[in-house]
């Protein structure tokens, strides 16, 4: 089985046709189906986090750019080794584009890992920075509303039961009062709260996340928190469930800030507004509490405090990317192809002053769809040792995360039986932009 489900999800990969990958994502779904696996929303078990029910871990969601069987197949051996149920993976609407990983892709890819290494239960497949342009919001704010709605259709559509609108690039700092800064994100993400809960399949209550400060700007408040859940809850309407977690700015920035030489530096993260705004969303609002974005890259000695924090979620993206682009196993002549490419054909993002490390650390992740066959390609004894490489951070990551034995509470939340998939045949065409990821 493990040898015919890496063929199936290859063949998925590399196949330049939506429809065939549509084609062979269904015999993916049915025979992770009928091997207990089944994508599903870890919204009632946010939601019992918020009552109180259990706590002292912090849920890593994983954003896989590139060897994504290879690496979620890692994700899963790392988690059967401590029995860890609560992981999620996502992928950003911005990563979709420039990995060349369409949802439905990405979901077959984490069914086709979970087969492989014989895990069983529910798999949290999340769609990470589904973001407003502010700029093109500003320009046609029906046309940016659309498109957003169009990405969620599509996700949904795949097996995404997660979905975490980032409207928070529309806060209006200045306007006096904290509401009406946060006003249009509160209506934005309670307008695709609705639209979600729209078209959820029967008998699936999407996990739905807010977010009151976009990342790298400044701090979270308590003020804004509340701000924004006031104005919310009204435009979500009473009768329906809203948000199960509120995304925060605590002092980190996706992918880091590079220096000079490339290297990233030191971030002095709040904990402080992390562990305050989780307890404030979680009693006064029964969420799971706040998410923290852009942690990857923290030093090591970071990731304990999350747990001690009682963080909900912590998002991890642009390390493992880094791990397989800086690792000795990676090729060295791939490695020179692709910062040529990069130098030719992302050369109008280079910023005035950039150094040549700096310019490639931060643009190479636009090389991984189009170098996505070559990398997929490499001899499995090079594709082993990356996978290893970043599978040894999951664990790390886990362990210090503290989510070991969280499968058993997982399953409490989830179906008794596999839930069944069915996969529509219409693909939804979107424009994948933005710059929203970890």
């Amino acid at each position: 089985m493990a040898n015919s489900i890496e063929r199936k999800a290859l063949e998925l990969a590399l196949t330049k046709k939506i429809e065939e990958k549509r084609k062979i994502a269904k015999d993916i779904f049915q025979i992770a189906y009928e091997s207990g696996i089944y994508p599903y929303s870890i919204n009632d078990f946010y939601m019992a986090r918020g009552k109180g029910a259990f706590g002292g871990f912090t849920v890593p969601a994983i954003n896989l750019r590139t060897m994504t069987f290879y690496l979620a197949s890692a994700i899963f051996r790392a988690a059967k080794k401590i029995n860890a149920g609560a992981f999620i993976f996502e992928v950003a609407k911005s990563e979709m584009g420039y990995t060349d990983q369409p949802p439905i892709e990405y979901t077959s890819m984490c069914l086709a890992a979970a087969v492989k290494e014989g895990y069983s239960g529910p798999v949290f497949i999340q769609g990470d920075h589904f973001q407003f342009n502010h700029k093109k919001f500003s320009e046609n704010p029906k046309k940016e509303e659309e498109g957003i709605k169009a990405i969620i259709l599509d996700s949904i559509n795949s097996g995404f039961y997660n979905i975490d609108i980032d409207s928070s690039t529309l806060v209006d700092l200045s306007r006096t009062k904290t509401i009406e800064q946060q006003e249009l994100n509160y209506k934005m993400c309670a307008e695709m709260t609705n639209y979600i809960r729209q078209i959820q399949p029967a008998g699936i209550e999407v996990s739905v996340g807010g977010e009151i400060g976009e990342v790298g700007g400044k701090n979270s408040t308590p003020e804004e928190l509340r701000a924004f859940m006031e104005g919310y809850k009204k435009e979500v309407g009473q009768s329906k469930i809203g948000i199960s977690k509120i995304s925060i700015q605590t002092g980190t920035s996706h992918g880091g800030v590079v220096l000079p030489d490339g290297k990233v530096a030191k971030v002095k993260l709040d904990f402080d507004t992390l562990k305050n705004l989780s307890k404030l969303a979680r009693e006064e609002f029964g969420m799971a509490g706040a998410v923290q974005h852009g942690a990857s890259t923290l030093p090591d000695e970071a990731f304990g405090k999350f747990p001690e924090m009682e963080a909900a979620e912590v998002h991890l993206a642009t390390q493992f990317q880094n791990i397989v682009y800086e690792s000795k196993a990676f090729p060295e002549a791939l490695r020179e192809k692709i910062y040529g490419w990069l130098k030719k054909n992302a050369a109008s993002e280079r910023k005035e002053g950039q150094t040549e490390k700096q310019f490639l650390y931060k643009t190479r992740k636009k090389a991984l769809g189009a170098f996505k066959k070559d990398i997929l390609e490499l001899p499995d004894d090079v594709k082993e040792h990356l996978t290893d490489e970043v599978g040894a951070k999951f664990e790390f990551l886990f362990n210090k995360l503290n989510i070991a034995g969280t499968k058993d509470s997982i399953l409490k939340y989830a179906p008794k039986k596999p839930v069944k998939i069915q996969l529509k045949e219409e693909h939804v065409g979107v424009h994948l932009d933005g710059e929203g990821d970890d």
